[in-house]
């Protein structure tokens, strides 16, 4: 009888071990990408600057963080942001701010409800301004 007992609570264990390792983890890490190109702003421009912003986005958090960089700007960055929603093509106003401006660019930021569905969409993107290109020099939108 306790052999019995005991193969029962071996196979118990067991098999609450196996689910604890097959339910899946409601958070997930994404990863984003947006290439900054003058011909990526709106409108384009003919800049020579590029750049490139790598994202991370952990689901459960909500916690955004990102790296980058770029070159060949017409002069000084004046500042760099993250915009939306909106979708290429189209600008939007200022949804995180990327401070400081100067490459290489890094950071993180806890976004809220509009920010994560803005990325999640699609409609997220990242550019960089200018004295020379106020509205903005290199522009790229962020897809996973």
């Amino acid at each position: 009888m306790t052999s019995t007992i005991l193969r029962c609570s071996v196979a118990t264990l067991a098999f609450a071990g196996a689910l604890a390792f097959a339910s899946p983890s409601m958070a997930a890490t994404m990863t984003f990408k947006a290439n900054l190109s003058g011909k990526t702003e709106v409108p384009p421009n003919a800049t020579a600057g590029k750049g490139e912003v790598t994202a991370t986005y952990d689901s459960d958090s909500k916690k955004l963080t990102w790296k980058g960089d770029y070159s060949g700007l017409t002069g000084p960055a004046t500042a760099a942001h993250f915009h939306g929603p909106a979708p290429t093509g189209k600008n939007a106003g200022v949804m995180i701010p990327i401070a400081p401006a100067t490459s290489p660019l890094e950071g993180s930021a806890t976004l809220n409800d509009a920010q994560a569905k803005a990325l999640m969409d699609g409609d997220m993107y990242v550019n960089v301004h200018t004295a020379a290109n106020k509205g903005g020099e290199i522009r790229g939108q962020l897809t996973k």
